[in-house]
């Protein structure tokens, strides 16, 4: 969808914006439900491509299946598979992004593997997906990575992109210089941790930065701008190559505990504002954690409103006034045997004291600017992103198959039923009212405003859903999974 005037793209936002206010959405479509096409495992992989034409989605079937809305499909929204491409890869796949200006698709999975599949031209009608050899549309391969790779990230190029794996390392890729990884010609990585990493993301307004995180109570923020002088190891911050760790991102404890086991699983920058950042934390000492916001303009340490929501003990999401819920008292009670000082002492206690120190443990800190709780993250590996034309939402999946919408200020904005078991990946339109949503289901839901009552809204069950994760959360611990 492209306008023609940046009043014309400001008006159809305002919109949409306002579309999105009113969260009158419902269950719209659910593709793949059809025994002629569709996954035939969890759906891992979500992505939008060609400004919101096409939808791309990848599994443990080790397809990538792309959807076309097809105007001649009588439904409101008439998404349909128009091909099927059988990868090369031998697990999971993880991943799937079009690069840009190309019809270049770039798969990861667990095997290690990252693919680059040429998609060709795609059937804007028919009456059912036609599977295309991995022979042909496989045109290259790249073995540099040692573990699991979970991301890719694309860059304002149809030749560079980036990936993360579990072997620690972040790489860029470059289709104009290919090389033979069996005979050790691998470039060198962009960077490399001393921990797994799981998620990483950069913002198209500010593509010299980008965010890890993984095996770690941190996200770390790295900048690709460093040129003559190291001033940053000069003052005391290890560089990697030409690409330096210039922030983390961290979270004060609620607990004293010497032996937390913290992991994010997923990150996004924001693609409208570049500054504005969420992470989806695990934390095995404290069971399920919660979503945070941060953002890379704030000075280190420096999360006065924060600390002081937390400090209240205030740990279940306020409701939306906008909901019928919203009367309801969502306050937790504060333990009084602890007086304030302990909990303030408690709070602002260094994570560096939490975790082992790292290469980066000198590098300033951005506390969060928004906690936002209420999902459960246990179970399997759950990406966070934005929603809405200027990113005014936060949403989550969740173990109870559930997702999570909030508004910026932390409040509860709206659950949905999103999946039968549990809901991994989210993932917005770029120009209208509409998200798509995945998880263990061989199926993808679509979720856009209705005139009617919501059947797969449950706002009105909020209280109840978030005590049930709250229960189930106590005294969890981890367990790795293959998603």
């Amino acid at each position: 969808m492209v306008f023609s005037s940046s009043r014309e793209a400001r008006t159809h936002k305002r919109l949409v914006s306002r579309r999105w206010s009113s969260l009158n959405f419902d269950r719209v479509n659910v593709l793949g439900d059809d025994a002629s096409y569709g996954h035939s495992g969890c759906v891992n992989a979500l992505s939008w491509a060609r400004d919101g034409e096409l939808l791309l989605s990848g599994g443990d079937d080790r397809t990538v299946q792309i959807w076309r809305m097809d105007p001649a499909v009588p439904h409101e929204y008439p998404f349909v598979c128009r091909s099927v491409i059988a990868t090369n890869h031998t697990a999971n796949i993880f991943n799937v992004q079009m690069l840009p200006y190309s019809s270049n698709i770039v798969t990861v999975a667990g095997d290690g593997e990252v693919q680059v599949h040429g998609l060709g031209e795609i059937a804007s009608s028919g009456s059912a997906a036609t599977a295309q050899n991995s022979r042909h549309t496989c045109i290259h391969r790249f073995l540099c990575h040692e573990n699991r790779v979970k991301r890719a990230v694309s860059e304002d190029s149809p030749h560079l992109f980036l990936t993360v794996a579990e072997d620690k390392t972040v790489r860029q890729h470059d289709l104009r210089m290919p090389h033979e990884c069996h005979y050790g010609s691998c470039p060198p990585p962009l960077l490399k941790l001393n921990f797994e990493l799981s998620t990483l993301s950069l913002s198209p307004l500010t593509p010299f930065q980008f965010v890890v995180a993984g095996e770690s109570a941190y996200g770390y923020l790295f900048d690709r701008r460093q040129a003559g002088r190291f001033l940053l190891e000069e003052r005391g911050m290890v560089e990697n190559g030409m690409t330096h760790c210039v922030r983390r991102f961290g979270r004060p404890p609620r607990a004293v505990d010497h032996h937390n086991v913290d992991h994010i699983t997923g990150c996004r920058m924001s693609a409208q504002n570049g500054h504005e950042l969420l992470s989806n934390k695990f934390s095995a000492a404290y069971s399920a954690d919660a979503v945070y916001l941060y953002s890379t303009l704030d000075a280190p340490e420096d999360g006065t409103a924060f600390s002081s929501r937390l400090s209240r003990g205030d740990d279940t999401p306020e409701l939306s006034r906008s909901n019928p819920a919203s009367t309801t008292d969502s306050t937790m009670e504060v333990d009084d045997d602890s007086s304030e000082t302990d909990r303030e002492s408690h709070l602002f206690q260094s994570l560096d004291n939490q975790i082992p120190l790292d290469a980066y443990s000198g590098v300033p800190m951005i506390l969060p600017r928004q906690r936002f709780a209420g999902a459960r993250n246990m179970a399997t590996i759950k990406d966070v992103n934005f929603l809405g034309p200027n990113d005014e939402y936060v949403v989550s999946g969740s173990d109870d198959g559930n997702l999570f919408i909030w508004r910026k200020d932390g409040a509860l904005h709206g659950i949905f039923e999103g999946d039968s078991a549990v809901v991994n990946v989210i993932e917005g339109h770029p120009q209208l009212p509409l998200f798509a949503a995945s998880g263990i289901d061989t199926t993808i839901k679509l979720f856009g405003p209705v005139s009617g009552p919501s059947m797969f809204s449950r706002i009105d069950a909020a209280e109840r859903i978030i005590a049930a994760n709250a229960r189930q959360s106590v005294g969890y611990r981890r367990v790795r999974s293959s998603i």
